[in-house]
């Protein structure tokens, strides 16, 4: 296809040049040979760029290598004097009256307290942390916010934005929504004032409420560590998905 495009080309190009045989040949075979060297360019560029992408992704996997092993036990740095408590099975303070559903490969962790006929959940995101300029700080927590959800036998349920202060070592309260079970919720249903805009008494009175179910600061001091490691072991399995991504191609 490509060469009757050349001679259409060709015979355009002669028109003036009839009379003359030999400029005519002269044209096509220099036509011919342009589209030869074409061709071949062509297929000598294409081992290159593969030769290129190999080579590129060998040297990707060896840096994903090297970051792999120096974050295959980011723990044992985390496990001296600056935390006075001794951990379960799950990683929890032992004695703590949490359970834990910490799944490998998902960024928050599920936290669960039994009190009499309620059900008290705690959702906890990982926290961002200082950055790499900052490097007395990359590793501190100061605060982590918490979404407490308590559930009663009936379904209905309050729901409560509250932060943990690692700074000050207590327990803030944000936000406040009562949800009922299997009802559409209006958006323009009036879901009560911003928590801060609440009597003062009354805000103490919420914090002592929570207090009696298992949530304030000593619930979960042990919080930033715990989501230290979770964030280091998720950086883990993150560089192996991508390194087996890079060695294996999902079309092989």
């Amino acid at each position: 296809m490509a060469s009757y495009s050349v001679l259409r080309w060709v015979s355009s190009s002669v028109l003036p040049l009839a009379g003359s045989t030999r400029a005519f040949r002269i044209v096509v075979s220099g036509a011919l040979t342009a589209e030869k060297a074409h061709a071949l360019s062509r297929r000598s560029f294409v081992p290159t760029l593969r030769f290129c992408s190999a080579s590129t992704d060998k040297s990707l996997i060896r840096v994903l290598e090297s970051e792999i092993q120096c974050a295959e036990d980011p723990t044992k740095k985390m496990t001296g004097s600056n935390f006075s408590y001794r951990e379960n099975d799950d990683g929890l303070p032992v004695g703590s009256p949490l359970q834990i559903e910490d799944r490998p490969r998902e960024r928050t962790v599920l936290l669960t307290i039994s009190f009499d006929d309620e059900i008290i959940k705690v959702e906890a995101d990982i926290p961002q942390i200082g950055t790499e300029d900052e490097d007395d700080k990359k590793d501190d927590i100061e605060t982590i916010p918490l979404f407490v959800t308590i559930t009663q036998k009936s379904g209905m349920s309050l729901q409560i934005g509250v932060t943990a202060s690692y700074s000050t070592s207590e327990i803030y309260t944000d936000s406040l929504a009562m949800k009922q079970p299997e009802v559409f919720e209006d958006q323009l249903a009036y879901e009560g004032p911003e928590f801060y805009d609440l009597d003062e008494n009354l805000q103490k009175a919420f914090l002592k409420y929570l207090a009696i179910r298992g949530i304030d600061f000593n619930t979960f001091d042990f919080m930033p560590h715990h989501m230290l490691k979770k964030r280091h072991r998720e950086y883990f399995l993150w560089l192996e998905k991508i390194k087996n991504f890079i060695e294996k191609p999902p079309h092989l």
